[in-house]
């Protein structure tokens, strides 16, 4: 089994965002990420900014990937107070329990904070805990052959994910 990429842990609190309770639709058009990931042992700490173009079908389409993942998993928790969604949950993978807290806090429909602490019993790839934190922010409308669930890396290259 390979680590999650970077890619796979965004879109994995990306489906947090899109999946958050009663939360209005986010945005359609460009957002960007900062994120902040930090693995122990070790306090080893990565850091990195990427864009990517959104629309309502691409969110529903990480809705449909969120509930497949929820099969391996089960949520502990999950609590909701205003623009504040936190939840619980636990999945086995291999050998190991990966329990994840993960708080999202919208602003609007155009802002989104998140902070998540996964454990690994026993570790997993050599890891016993990761944090990460992201912001993400609606900057405008997609550039001309950037379409929904592609990718701008902090340099400029684009990468094409899906076509939706």
């Amino acid at each position: 089994m390979r680590s999650r990429s970077p890619f796979c842990i965004a879109l994995s609190i990306l489906a947090v965002v899109v999946c958050a309770g009663a939360q209005p639709p986010l945005k359609e058009g460009l957002w960007s990420s900062h994120t902040v990931t930090t693995n122990q042992p070790g306090n080893k700490k990565t850091e990195g900014a990427r864009s990517i173009c959104r629309s309502h079908a691409y969110d529903e389409h990480v809705r449909e990937i969120a509930k497949k993942a929820e099969e391996k998993c089960k949520t502990i928790s999950e609590n909701s107070s205003g623009q504040k969604i936190t939840t619980v949950s636990e999945c086995t993978i291999g050998n190991s329990v990966l329990r994840t807290t993960g708080t999202v806090t919208m602003s609007g429909d155009t802002a989104a904070h998140s902070e998540t602490r996964a454990t690994y019993t026993p570790p997993m790839y050599g890891l016993t805990e990761t944090t990460m934190v992201m912001d993400q922010k609606y900057v405008g409308a997609c550039p001309a052959g950037v379409g929904p669930g592609d990718t701008i890396e902090a340099g400029g290259k684009v990468i094409h994910h899906s076509k939706m």
